[in-house]
């Protein structure tokens, strides 16, 4: 039996532009050999990087590309939190920021994640409290692992309680291109008049994973303190990567690139929810309007821990168990990642999985 896996957020070949890339490859040597190859620089390659600063109007000065944005989430972690410090983040969140923050000794609470985003009511009433935290964690659009978004209004007053209390927020935000309905709100970059805004993206989701490209946009002296720590890790990173990246940006291909993901996913999307709907029908979630995951609660006599070692080991198709993605709970919950479940196999999957659960509730 051949595994389908719901269980990680990368993008299956048939939506990366393999044949746009290696043009863009070609066009990247023919166009700068001398650049691509040398060691660069640590905030990046400066055509790409410049391309990054126009995207969201700003100064060049205010971006670092970096080896993906797991490491522009890791130089911003290192740079602003230490041991002690409070951090807000989102409940549930994705795994591998607890993890980090964890790791470098944060004081973590989670705040409710809702249909609309991180309660920003629960957070004021925190900071009324006396709660101070250094950084607030936000995925605003299509939030790993929720699937939601924050609407306009919350991203608004998450502005001024940032403001009111002296914190940064950092809006991590590689899924807002892959919007499949409704309208693109602006970021809370684009609204911030106090710089208390850092904001971090990537090619991954909408190139592809491998190339290995993010970046941070924020204040000049934060994007400059950073990256002489960056200069000290790796000296630069990969020159070669981010003017391929550059060349499929230039061009456009990564309108068509998104265009195409966005299609896709999509329709993979309304699929999944459709046999949940069908197959699954006790389990609740919210629909998204785009990006790669689908939250599911189950009913409390499914623990979710159980499923996802015999949903894979015995039906054949993976998932994640939801206390993955917070500091308690979750025990009946799991993440769906529909981006890498071919459209076909995306209705046999959730029969696979409403299978699984009914073995997990007769043990």
């Amino acid at each position: 039996m051949q595994l389908i896996s719901f269980a990680r957020g990368a993008p299956s070949l048939d939506i990366i532009d393999v044949e746009g890339l290696k043009a863009a490859s070609a066009r990247a040597f023919e166009a700068d050999p001398a650049g691509i190859t040398a060691y660069g620089t640590s905030v990046g390659y400066l055509p790409l990087r410049s391309w990054i600063a126009a995207k969201h109007g700003v100064e060049a000065e205010q971006v670092i590309v970096t080896n993906g944005s797991m490491q522009a989430d890791a130089l911003l972690f290192a740079q602003l939190v230490k041991p002690g410090d409070v951090v807000v983040v989102e409940k549930p969140t994705y795994d591998r920021t607890l993890l980090n923050l964890r790791n470098l000794g944060a004081e973590v609470h989670q705040v409710t994640v809702q249909e609309d985003g991180l309660d920003v009511e629960e957070l004021k009433q925190l900071l009324e409290g006396g709660l101070r935290p250094t950084l607030a964690h936000v995925i605003p659009n299509f939030q790993n692992p929720a699937g939601v978004t924050l609407s306009a209004d919350k991203r608004r007053a998450l502005l001024a309680l940032a403001t009111q209390y002296g914190f940064t927020i950092f809006e991590d935000d590689p899924y807002a291109d892959i919007r499949f309905r409704g309208e693109k709100l602006p970021t809370m970059l684009s609204q911030d008049t106090a710089g208390v805004v850092v904001h971090a993206s990537s090619f991954t989701k909408t190139i592809a994973p491998g190339l290995r490209v993010g970046y941070l946009v924020g204040p000049q002296a934060t994007i400059s303190s950073i990256a002489k720590r960056a200069t000290n890790l790796y000296i630069s990173p990969s020159m070669v990567a981010e003017a391929i990246t550059h060349q499929f940006c230039v061009t456009g291909d990564i309108d068509r690139s998104i265009a195409k993901v966005s299609a896709t996913l999509g329709e993979r999307a309304r699929l999944l929810a459709e046999g949940l709907r069908k197959h699954i029908p006790d389990a609740t979630f919210v629909e998204p309007d785009g990006g790669y995951f689908l939250w599911v609660e189950l009913p409390e006599d499914v623990d979710t821990t159980e499923l996802e070692t015999v949903a894979a080991r015995d039906f054949g198709v993976a998932v994640v168990k939801g206390s993955d993605f917070l500091l308690d709970g979750g025990r009946h919950s799991v993440r769906l990642a529909y981006s890498a479940v071919l459209t076909d196999q995306v209705d046999e999957g959730v029969q696979r999985l409403a299978a699984a659960i009914e073995a997990v509730r007769k043990s």
